[in-house]
């Protein structure tokens, strides 16, 4: 390594990259957008999906990429048993019991968990539990943004640190 080496992506490089996602040829995420931002994370670390972090190793500042996932690489394929029928009582009057409303829900050990309502009846709300990606061909378009190497203290702890937000 003799320090002008261009970085690539490799194990213990922070990476900023921009993105985007679309599902059913339809943007979802956008980091250029209004409010979309930046993902930084260490590579290999986990913190992206682990089938995206395998396709942006040796990528280099100024790289872009087209990657497609399959169900399985990105959120699992539907589980036919993450679905719950709550009696319509036990919701409270401000929730629009309609197909499509998102939730957010404590379970048993206070986790919060997100549910989709899947239909509803006079009875009863069916909830779906599956995370809403579940089944869907991710198609990320990525660009390399920044690389650089991660600091020790950020590789004890696994994630970023940003302690300079003035750009």
């Amino acid at each position: 390594m003799t320090g002008n080496d261009p970085l690539r992506v490799e194990d213990d490089i922070v990476v900023t990259m921009a993105y985007r996602l679309s599902v059913d040829g339809e943007v979802i995420e956008d980091s250029e957008s209004e409010d979309g931002s930046r993902i930084e994370f260490i590579q290999g670390a986990g913190l992206v999906l682990p089938a995206l972090e395998d396709q942006l190793y040796g990528l280099v500042v100024g790289d872009q990429k087209d990657i497609t996932l399959q169900p399985e690489e990105g959120y699992g394929v539907p589980d036919p048993d993450a679905f719950a029928d709550i009696p319509r009582s036990e919701f409270p009057s401000e929730i629009p019991l309609q197909p499509g409303v998102e939730l957010q829900l404590k379970d048993e050990d206070d986790e919060l968990q997100y549910a989709v309502i899947e239909s509803v009846d006079n009875q009863n709300v069916r909830l779906n539990f599956n995370h809403q990606l579940a089944g869907k061909v991710l198609d990320f378009s990525v660009h390399i943004v920044s690389l650089r190497t991660a600091t020790p203290e950020e590789l004890e702890h696994g994630h970023v640190h940003d302690e300079d937000h003035h750009h």
